[in-house]
């Protein structure tokens, strides 16, 4: 790869909202040369727009149009297949989370990576908001002593429309349910905030969705961390007309730390011995996709670790082994748990492979 500014090539396999959000970072730090989606319309208006060639397929993207990296913005059945295809092809992968929807797919991707000898990155966009930063910063530096207990709240809403006006959200095989869809981002944050995850005892139901998901719309769980540390996740896409809330509290011997907003975006609570609460960044708002917003738009922080590490630089950016962790912990908890697709007899306790 030619490392001079603007020299990465970029592909874009999947034209919708996510990948108009990476088409504006490939363009600000390279050439975005290709898109491919399998509505053809909507793989040429993108790819005009950056002046790309359009394709009509990953396989015709990946055979005719050769690049440093590939995003892959499909849905998340997709992800495992089409990224293993980018790296056998040659390109470095940039994928969209969540990362693939089972572990045994998980573990092929990071092989693919492993033999193409190429970088395998999952968005984890997330971890760059700043009082997430700073959480991560105060436990890595214990100024929170030991960590005693956490709390999890995502409590967004997804509408019957969502759901009735696609071809994949809401089927199992195809979204692998909203902890991977919605949620991933939260689950990824417990292993890399509190360490390992031991055991997990958690709940499932579908109250308002039946019939348009075939998992659950709402579910909590408790977890222990193997350094003793308890918590919980709550998590629903229920509540009522709009998103409610994203939040992580922690407790520690010599600190409280809340974060909330809707997206973990804000400092609600700081209560840290002999450190004063910080003034932080005023945060990006969220990723609006028409009737509802996704999480925070931290995409070109993402870009420009992705280009760190590609020129050889050090870099700040979750390998696939910890996007692989994330895959873990939520079939962990969906196992774990009773549930509409999961009854569950009482002796179901699976340990988290790490």
């Amino acid at each position: 790869m030619n490392n001079q500014p603007n020299s990465i090539t970029f592909s874009l396999i999947g034209a919708g909202h996510i990948g108009e959000r990476h088409a504006l970072q490939m363009a600000r730090c390279g050439r975005l040369v290709a898109v491919a989606d399998i509505l053809p319309e909507k793989a040429s208006r993108l790819a005009a727009r950056y002046g790309a060639r359009a394709y009509p397929s990953a396989e015709a993207l990946l055979a005719a149009a050769p690049s440093d990296v590939v995003a892959v913005c499909t849905p998340n059945y997709l992800h495992a297949p089409q990224s293993i295809l980018a790296l056998e092809a040659g390109s470095h992968v940039l994928c969209e989370k969540p990362m693939c929807l089972s572990s045994t797919d998980a573990e092929a991707m990071i092989a693919a990576a492993a033999r193409a000898n190429r970088h395998l990155f999952v968005v984890k966009q997330n971890r760059f908001n700043p009082p997430i930063r700073l959480l991560r910063q105060l436990i890595a530096e214990r100024q929170l002593g030991r960590i005693h207990s956490f709390q999890v709240n995502a409590i967004w809403n997804r509408p019957p429309a969502y759901y009735k006006d696609s071809p994949w959200h809401g089927q199992k095989d195809k979204d692998g349910g909203i902890l991977f869809t919605q949620f991933s981002h939260f689950v990824d944050l417990l292993p890399w905030l509190l360490g390992d995850v031991a055991e997990v005892r958690s709940f499932r139901d579908n109250f308002q969705l039946r019939g348009l998901v075939d998992g659950e719309d709402t579910g909590a769980a408790i977890l222990r961390m193997t350094s003793g540390a308890i918590g919980t996740l709550q998590y629903t896409v229920g509540s009522y007309a709009a998103n409610m809330e994203g939040s992580l509290l922690v407790l520690g011997e010599k600190g409280t730390v809340r974060i909330g907003g809707q997206y973990l975006n804000e400092l609600d609570y700081f209560r840290v011995d002999g450190i004063a609460a910080p003034v932080l960044p005023l945060t990006r708002p969220a990723n609006e996709y028409g009737f509802y917003q996704g999480s925070m738009s931290n995409h070109d922080k993402v870009y420009d670790e992705l280009v760190k590490a590609l020129r050889g630089e050090p870099y700040d950016l979750p390998s696939a082994a910890e996007a692989a962790r994330t895959v873990a912990l939520i079939q962990m908890i969906l196992t774990a748990s009773s549930g509409p697709d999961h009854p569950i007899d009482g002796h179901d306790n699976p340990t988290l492979p790490l």
